[in-house]
């Protein structure tokens, strides 16, 4: 099928990565990467053509690959270790824990692929528990950029932070959303409409959804304000606050299980601070079946359209309007 004409170009967040990567390992040679057997899927193609000496890949030992990572952190190199974001969270936890996040060793965590990107390999490969496991880890940043820019500028910010983190990083094709130049500040949502009547919260590849539905809302005479929340870990109290109190509702949206997420992450805030009605979008305690990502996130209720819907109803209920 042809894509619309007026259709934006996508693209995969995994070349931004590589992209940027590159560009700083060629002025910091401090800088290494660690794969499991995953230099194409991971992009590092590029990487390994130009700094060969600097890529590790222990193969299928995502364990040894995190303690591989840490151990060249202690000796004053500063690695990223890249893996399909299911093998790297689950398999590794324990490491993640003891080696990276109470070692607070500068690790850079780039789980690949993740959400359910891999959706046509089934429930082993989908990645929608990893915000919950990362998150409640301390010293331990939790980033899912929204397009090819925050990835980019993300991977600038974690070369330079002195600490572990952990990027989120799916290969569904994403729209620009950010203007080129765009900062990466942890912890700060990005306002990308301002709204009144309902707040649209997403991170990663359904950012440009809950845009799409927003658009969907003006049209029905709703104005909903739109938040891109990159960062889970620490969270944007601030913004959560204020979309709660100006707006009266909140709907979040989540290639995540709804248990332990973005949608939690955000209720915490709210119902501590200023609690409001909020609806939350995204795998409901399932595991997803096989299929595309695209098709996958349409099946849970996260077409534009849906969301939309989600948003209207969410509203009536607030509001008592029919």
């Amino acid at each position: 099928m042809n894509a619309p004409i007026n259709a934006p170009k996508l693209y995969d967040c995994r070349d931004a990565f590589a992209t940027t990567l590159e560009r700083l390992a060629a002025e910091d040679e401090t800088i290494v990467a660690v794969c499991n057997d995953s230099v194409g899927s991971s992009k590092l193609g590029g990487f390994k053509a130009k700094f060969g000496e600097r890529l590790v890949n222990v193969g299928i030992a995502e364990q040894n690959m995190v303690g591989v990572a840490a151990g060249l952190a202690n000796g004053g190199r500063l690695p990223f270790v890249c893996a399909a974001a299911p093998f790297l969270t689950g398999r590794s936890l324990e490491q993640i824990k003891a080696d990276i996040s109470y070692s607070n060793a500068n690790v850079k965590l780039v789980g690949i692929s993740s959400g359910m990107a891999y959706g046509e390999l089934g429930p082993t490969h989908h990645s929608i528990e990893d915000f919950a496991w990362t998150r409640v880890l301390p010293n331990l940043p939790v980033i899912a950029p929204c397009d090819r820019i925050e990835t980019a500028a993300a991977v600038e910010w974690a070369a330079a932070y002195n600490g572990p983190c952990f990027l989120r990083l799916s290969r569904v094709g994403v729209p620009d959303l950010l203007p080129e130049g765009h900062k990466f500040e942890l912890g700060k949502a990005n306002l990308l409409r301002q709204g009144s009547d309902v707040t649209l919260i997403a991170n990663g590849t359904l950012t440009h959804r809950i845009l799409k539905a927003a658009e969907i809302l003006a049209e029905r005479g709703i104005n909903a304000r739109v938040l891109n929340l990159a960062t889970v870990r620490p969270i944007d109290e601030d913004a959560i606050i204020a979309a709660a109190k100006e707006t009266g509702a909140i709907v979040t949206a989540e290639e995540h299980s709804i248990f332990g997420g973005l949608g939690s992450a955000v209720a915490e805030v709210v119902v501590d601070n200023a609690p409001v009605p909020m609806k939350r979008l995204g795998v409901p305690g399932v595991y997803a079946p096989t299929g595309s990502a695209e098709f996958l996130l349409d099946e849970f209720g996260m077409a534009p359209s849906a969301i939309a819907d989600a948003a209207q109803s969410l509203i009536r209920q607030v509001t008592g309007m029919t």
